[in-house]
């Protein structure tokens, strides 16, 4: 079987299915404040006016999802070697990529998509803070030929077609060298991402505050009972359970995000390159070339060690800052044995620590500053202007004190940075220990910082800038940053390294 990509191809007529679901949540998402204001202020409902409004919408949203299918196609441009999209509904999109630009190519499949029998796919390029290019609906075989096809990226004339025999080098490998278990998630999702979700936590709480007080009213919650009740109550009972339902709510939270993005994860070995499928209702497959490998981040805490999980975070070429959390592929719950072959495949070897740098103590000294001089003096200059029963809490003040400074020291300690010939390792961190790894020719750029009062004590700052994001290490000694400024600007000039 042939797949033809040198003429314009649609996708598959069921995917005005996925478009029009796709549609109408985009629209949902951007007017729903609107019809929700609308729903709750109305008072009288006539049935036959929604039926009929509700019909019209659907009218509308059918019409432009067979324009969205109907003027979307896609093609190989043998001549260019370019990849060309053209798409729109009433004004046409012209879409046009270097194959040998093309970073990364990703086969998913929403529950929607598994359900009426099609694939996305995905195409990014290096230096772009999104997907280039998506196609929604595409069958199975056809997905693979394409993805076989835009990852060639080899700069010589290619075939308009592909064999059935190429693409089957893309399908999942029957023994995969990396398989992430049930149990290894779950272990993952009870001992990581506390402060992530607690923040999620709360700014769901005051998002939904804000909108209750929006819709119904500043009425609907009447925080003056609300506080009479909490200074009624016996506040040594109530905290104690407020704490266990947060700590509970944290795990649940953990648990069902971690299951849900990565079950059934499996790491393959394909042609030289990683493919990573995992998810439970959205099935993802990303490929991984270890070449364009720019940091490989592993990092565990106290409980994960004595469990035998880590955590592994991969980041590839981005736009900027904004990108490199998008950008990063996370690898949870591997184990020691498993972390090893995979870094061994990234990097052909296994990373080892070298030399040790490590900051000078003022580093731990301004960071006591910023944790707990400036906050706790600003809680004794305005103590008198607080309300009573917050100027009265002097020993919560110095128990935060307290545990911010050994958070300072432990965060001190673990800072260093190693390197050796082949690589440099940064590690860092309080509670999660991460170890950023990255190799010296995929430095792009380098920024050394010195304030004059740090001169005379021989301390400075470096940081490295890669194409998947930088890595800074502050306050080590200077001469000694210097030196080896000078190597990794020699390995910049003469690698001949191709990780784009």
């Amino acid at each position: 079987m042939e797949a033809d990509f040198s003429q314009p191809q649609r996708q598959s007529i069921v995917g005005i299915v996925v478009m029009f679901f796709d549609t109408i949540r985009n629209y949902a998402r951007a007017f729903w404040p609107i019809l929700l204001v609308w729903v709750v202020k109305s008072k009288d409902f006539h049935f036959g006016y929604i039926a009929l409004s509700f019909l019209v919408f659907i009218l509308i949203f059918g019409v432009i999802s067979y324009l969205k299918y109907w003027n979307f196609t896609f093609y190989l441009d043998h001549e260019n070697e370019e990849f060309v999209i053209n798409s729109g509904v009433l004004s046409k999109t012209r879409t046009t990529i270097k194959l040998n630009k093309i970073q990364q190519v990703h086969v998913n499949q929403s529950f929607l998509q598994q359900l009426i029998g099609v694939y996305a796919l995905d195409v990014d390029t290096a230096g772009t803070n999104k997907t280039e290019v998506a196609i929604q609906a595409i069958s199975h075989p056809l997905a693979l030929a394409l993805k076989a096809r835009l990852l060639e990226n080899d700069n010589t004339a290619f075939p308009d077609t592909v064999l059935q025999t190429e693409t089957e080098t893309f399908a999942p490998a029957a023994h995969p060298f990396v398989k992430i278990s049930f149990l290894s998630l779950l272990k993952v999702g009870i001992t990581s991402n506390y402060v992530r979700s607690f923040g999620l936590l709360l700014a769901f709480f005051f998002s939904t505050i804000e909108n209750i007080k929006h819709i119904f009213g500043d009425e609907t919650i009447d925080e003056n009972k609300l506080g009479g009740y909490f200074k009624n109550a016996a506040l040594l009972e109530i905290i104690p359970l407020l704490i266990m339902a947060l700590f509970v709510i944290i795990l649940v939270m953990n648990v069902f995000r971690i299951v849900f993005n990565y079950f059934n994860f499996k790491i393959t070995k394909q042609s030289g390159s990683l493919l990573l499928s995992f998810g439970l209702l959205n099935t993802k497959n990303t490929i991984i070339k270890p070449a364009r490998v720019q940091i490989a981040t592993v990092s565990s805490n106290y409980f994960q060690k004595k469990l035998n999980i880590l955590e592994i975070k991969i980041k590839q070429a981005t736009s900027g800052e904004k990108e490199e959390r998008k950008a990063a592929i996370e690898i949870p719950g591997c184990n020691a044995s498993e972390r090893d072959a995979f870094l061994q495949l990234l990097f052909h070897q296994l990373p080892e620590k070298g030399v040790m740098l490590q900051p000078n103590y003022r580093k731990l000294g301004f960071a006591l500053f910023l944790s707990i001089g400036l906050p706790v003096g600003a809680y004794y200059g305005f103590k008198d202007y607080l309300d009573p029963s917050f100027a009265q809490a002097s020993y919560v003040v110095w128990i935060y004190a307290v545990l911010m400074a050994i958070l300072q020291y432990i965060k001190f300690r673990n800072y260093r940075l190693f390197i050796n010939d082949h690589f440099i390792i940064k590690q860092s961190g309080a509670w999660d220990i991460s170890h950023e790894i990255f190799e010296p020719s995929k430095i792009q750029a380098i920024t050394t910082s010195q304030l004059f009062w740090h001169k005379s004590l021989n301390i400075g700052s470096v940081t490295l800038h890669t194409a998947g994001g930088s890595i800074a290490f502050h306050l080590g000694n200077f001469d000694t940053i210097k030196n080896y400024i000078n190597l990794w600007l020699y390995e910049m000039e003469t690698s001949n390294s191709n990780w784009m």
